[in-house]
């Protein structure tokens, strides 16, 4: 395959994380003729100086790729900065990036997926973003692959001509939004990312993605995805900046490869009402909420 993008990888102060995301990637189909780049952000506090020096042990011998290098910040940055900066670099020098964050599990099919993707729909404007997780939807008629309005951040890719939307600035982004478009952006209230809009401007969150996600949407973008996870988030320990502790994300991954891309560029309704039925319902009835709630509460005890 030629013209194969580079992988952007973030990591931080989470070993045992990083070392099984590099694992998998490592098993890849076209790991060995992907460029790695590994973005290592500086420790915040002193805590943190240890777990960060670990890291660092572990990828400054990675192998497997094409080529590895490995980019250390003496401060710390933070993930939106890191994220923002590193994908900026890759997309000037390169014109397409594959995205992950140290904490996601691949399928030995997800670089193919990605490349292919970014070969097939690289010169349709619409199609600004290509995911590889997806919800677990309990919906075995979907294609698979299918065009959708949100965006995704665990795995992700994109190319130049898209990068080149995003906002950062989150007052241009809000003052964009009007009552249906917050509705629609929110996949009609079964999600909170008009909330996660809202604190971000309030300084409640720092999410590059939320941002990304808002800059696709007031653009009439589409991203793709699968409809069977090629990936599964590991990060959802206590341990992550922005995960919590629950498995409600967790996912079989796809042990198959994609092989059918959709032809029309448009947004998949079927995909559309399952995933909005899946958002609304994900939390479960109270008795669910209250168990999640206690053994949340019982994980962070124990952890300390």
């Amino acid at each position: 395959m030629q013209n194969l993008a580079p992988i952007a990888l973030f990591v931080y102060n989470r070993p045992l994380h990083t070392e099984r995301t590099i694992k998998f990637l490592q098993q890849n189909e076209l790991a060995a003729d992907s460029r790695l780049y590994i973005f290592s952000d500086g420790a915040k506090t002193n805590q943190d100086d240890e777990k960060v020096t670990e890291v660092r042990a572990i990828i400054n011998k990675t192998e497997g790729f094409k080529s590895v290098k490995i980019i250390e910040r003496k401060d710390n940055a933070g993930l939106a900065n890191s994220v923002i900066a590193g994908v900026t670099q890759l997309i000037k020098d390169y014109g397409q990036v594959i995205v992950f964050e140290d904490d996601l599990v691949t399928s030995p099919h997800t670089l193919t997926y990605f490349n292919d993707a970014l070969n097939r729909y690289r010169s349709d404007e619409k199609v600004m973003h290509i995911g590889a997780y997806m919800y677990p939807l309990k919906a075995e008629n979907l294609p698979q692959s299918f065009f959708y309005r949100a965006a995704t951040s665990w795995g992700w890719a994109t190319w130049d001509r898209a990068w080149g939307n995003f906002e950062p600035n989150i007052d241009i982004l809000i003052k964009q939004f009007d009552a249906k478009k917050k509705s629609a952006f929110s996949i009609e209230n079964s999600m909170n990312f008009w909330k996660q809009m809202q604190e971000f401007k309030k300084g409640k969150n720092n999410s590059w993605a939320i941002r990304w996600y808002a800059s696709i949407f007031l653009k009439g973008g589409l991203t793709l995805n699968p409809s069977q996870s090629l990936v599964n988030n590991i990060g959802h320990d206590g341990t992550g900046v922005h995960s919590g502790i629950n498995d409600i994300y967790n996912v079989i991954i796809n042990p198959k490869p994609i092989t059918q891309f959709p032809e029309i560029i448009e947004e998949n309704r079927e995909a559309y009402q399952v995933i909005k039925h899946f958002l609304a319902n994900r939390k479960g009835n109270m008795v669910s909420r209250i168990k999640r709630f206690i053994k949340e509460k019982l994980t962070q005890y124990f952890s300390k």
